[in-house]
């Protein structure tokens, strides 16, 4: 395995709640390698989350890290979904270079509808969303959700909106593991994202998009894909989903277990801390922006009481101190 120019074997020490970069220069592959494990496991159990939400939460986690670690500047990115689904909001708040929160809205009565994740997403759409900050311009990029996957919105998005050639993987899981007070239930989530980068734009041709309501008889092109790019595909198709979540396997051992016939290079990994950026000061000023006639209908047995919905943390006012 190759680090920053230095051929060594890979670290078998695995390390959570980080991102590893790395490269296939064989197979022209750029990818990134996720592990999480108490930063998922803080923010999903502070909510108390039905098993079905805490996974799909957990793989809306997952992928944010992957996407979110890629940019190289001090802002945020954000996935947002809304849908007519059991669960009908996901926001995941990723402020670069590595703070995270996230939370689900869900109706408990229609969570019997089914589990998977089609499901309980239903349709709507996956807003991503890159907020440099200051003056600059946000950029945001929409796929709808038509009962599929959070992988398969991400394979559409890139498809649709960057034109790279884009394989996602997610895995979000409970491990079971004693401590000083006994056994518990952790959360743990991994992934893999691998995008097709040749120096030659002709090797990253893709088939037409569906043609839609185009006169009958009219079919999309067809394009051979890449050698290099079915390898990558396929070598990621393997991986299973106990190997991205398993805590003793590090993300070094697991990229080398891929791509160690053609040589794969890793870069210094990225930490992501599970931390909310809400504050009494905060949560002060955004008070303020409400009418004074809204502020006291806030006031419920002399107080205002205003809990954050990412960490869950409580706030209390008096009505002097909330403007009223």
């Amino acid at each position: 395995m190759a680090d920053q120019g230095n051929v060594r074997a890979p670290s078998a020490t695995p390390v959570d709640d980080a991102v590893l970069p790395f490269e296939v220069a064989a197979l022209d592959l750029r990818g990134r390698l996720s592990k999480l494990g108490p930063a998922l496991d803080e923010i999903i159990t502070k909510h108390a989350y039905p098993a079905p939400v805490g996974k799909l939460l957990g793989e809306a986690i997952v992928l944010t890290t992957l996407l979110g670690s890629s940019l190289k500047f001090d802002g945020r990115f954000l996935l947002q979904t809304q849908t007519d689904g059991p669960v009908s909001m996901i926001i995941v708040d990723f402020v670069l270079p590595n703070r995270l929160r996230a939370y689900a809205r869900f109706d408990k009565d229609r969570l019997g509808e089914g589990s998977d994740a089609g499901t309980l997403l239903g349709r709507g759409h996956m807003a991503l969303t890159i907020d440099q900050g200051g003056d600059m311009k946000r950029y945001q990029g929409l796929v709808a959700l038509d009962g599929g996957t959070l992988e398969d919105a991400a394979h559409e998005y890139f498809l649709r909106s960057e034109q790279i050639p884009t394989r996602v993987k997610l895995a979000v899981g409970e491990e079971l593991r004693g401590d000083g007070d006994g056994p518990r239930h952790r959360w743990r989530g991994g992934g893999m994202l691998i995008q097709f980068l040749p120096k030659a734009p002709e090797r990253i041709r893709q088939a037409d998009l569906h043609p839609g309501d185009a006169p009958e008889g009219i079919e999309p092109h067809a394009v051979q894909p890449d050698d290099a790019w079915l390898e990558g595909q396929s070598l990621v198709g393997t991986i299973e989903d106990v190997e991205l979540i398993d805590p003793d396997l590090s993300a070094e051992r697991l990229a080398y277990r891929l791509f160690h016939e053609r040589g794969v290079r890793v870069f210094p990994v990225q930490e992501v801390n599970a931390q909310c950026s809400c504050s009494r000061d905060a949560v002060a000023a955004m008070l303020q922006r409400f009418d004074q006639k809204d502020r006291a209908e806030m006031v419920q047995d002399g107080k205002v009481v205003v809990t954050c919905e990412f960490c869950s943390s409580v706030y209390d006012f008096t009505p002097a101190e909330a403007g009223v």
